[in-house]
């Protein structure tokens, strides 16, 4: 009974109360209306900022300042790391130029968007080089199979008899450079494919433990038969450049196509004609200097090159780019060298060649060696049948 009183008597103070408070504002914002609707009001989370938000230069505050208004806000600090600059690191610079920078400045690389230099590249990579590398492969190899045929092989045959008088056209040293620096090139050629398009054909097809293994096996003779490319590669410049200067000839060979453009005669031209010299050139000479010198950087082999992420993303862009170039060049010249013309990979095997085959495909180179001016036999081994050649009476082999 005593509870009982107790609570009647506060259930009336309450009321009472309510009854004397004064009129406030309410949700719709008039004093004295009554709520526009019950329960809990949501609020666009956006439209709620922390009070330090309405202070003059609040966005351009650095950290200290944002500490002593709002202890725990790191935004500056995290806009500064975004924005690429270089924090406190104690790691010394010689071992780590790049600690105090998490996130690199803004770049355009061609190609890209202006970004963080690291998702620059990965847009260069992805969206250009990748994509369009395999397009170029496709075109080269579409082409060279509708040449096949269409055209078939070039040239005749010129079988060799008891008689047959024959040109030292490679010696052995030209030979071994020539197979050492192709060997190698595809030893890096396949090992690259496999690590830029790999994923896409080999992936799906092995299974990502076995791709992974693969991956890791080529990558490593990638990195280690590049010096040997290096080396071959200034070794076959070295050896070949005498005989790949531009000469009146190839501008008549250029203005005929090389005589693909009618008729089965080609173009006479000397030891090498305007396409092989436009391969020396620009198919293996130029791009194979900077692919070398951007894999060097890769590997870290130069000093003062490599340390930072930007020399590893634009040596990577220049090796990619100009490796996948070559790759598509190269693969014309091992077409012309193997099934593409009669003869030709028998020269680079043996180092010798008929006169007739000489004749045929490079008539200038032929002449100059009937008339005595190239001996017929260069290499150190037949010192004795190069004597005897005269001019106008070549030594038979």
């Amino acid at each position: 009974m005593k509870h009982s009183i107790c609570a009647v008597l506060l259930a009336l103070g309450a009321l009472a109360a309510q009854a004397q408070a004064p009129a406030g504002p309410t949700a719709s914002g008039v004093v004295g209306e009554a709520p526009a609707a019950l329960g809990v009001q949501g609020q666009n989370i956006f439209d709620v900022k922390p009070d330090a938000s309405a202070e003059p230069g609040y966005a351009e505050q650095t950290n200290g300042e944002r500490m002593k208004v709002q202890p725990g806000n790191n935004a500056p600090m995290w806009r500064q790391v975004g924005q690429g600059v270089t924090g406190y690191s104690s790691l010394p610079k010689t071992q780590a130029p790049e600690a105090g920078n998490l996130i690199q400045p803004f770049v355009q690389y061609p190609g890209s968007r202006v970004t963080n230099a690291g998702e620059a590249w990965r847009q260069v990579r992805n969206q250009w080089i990748i994509p369009y590398g395999a397009a170029l492969f496709a075109i080269v190899l579409l082409a060279l199979g509708i040449f096949y045929f269409t055209k078939g092989p070039l040239g005749h045959d010129h079988p060799e008899g008891p008689g047959t008088r024959r040109i030292e056209r490679f010696t052995p040293f030209e030979r071994a450079a020539h197979w050492a620096n192709a060997f190698a090139f595809i030893a890096l050629a396949i090992s690259g494919i496999v690590m830029a398009f790999g994923k896409f054909f080999l992936l799906p097809i092995m299974g990502s433990t076995l791709f992974g293994w693969l991956t890791y096996a080529l990558k490593n003779v990638h990195n280690f038969v590049g010096p040997l490319f290096a080396v071959s590669l200034l070794v076959i410049i070295l050896t070949f450049v005498k005989d790949n200067i531009a000469n009146r000839a190839d501008f008549v060979w250029l203005s005929k196509g090389g005589g693909m453009l009618g008729g089965d005669h080609q173009v006479p031209s000397h030891r090498f004609n305007a396409g092989e010299k436009g391969l020396f050139w620009w198919g293996v000479t130029i791009p194979g200097i900077f692919v070398v010198g951007s894999g060097l950087v890769l590997d870290k082999l130069i000093p003062g090159f490599g340390d930072v992420r930007s020399d590893m993303q634009i040596a990577h862009m220049i090796h990619a780019t100009l490796a996948i170039w070559m790759m598509a060049l190269i693969c014309g010249h091992i077409y012309m060298g193997t099934v593409g013309m009669k003869g030709a990979y028998k020269a680079m095997k043996t180092g010798y060649v008929t006169d007739e085959w000489a004749k045929e495909h490079h008539e200038l180179w032929h002449d100059d060696v009937q008339a005595g001016k190239i001996p017929r036999q260069r290499s150190a081994a037949h010192q004795g049948d190069a004597a005897a050649t005269t001019a106008g009476q070549p030594a038979q082999v």
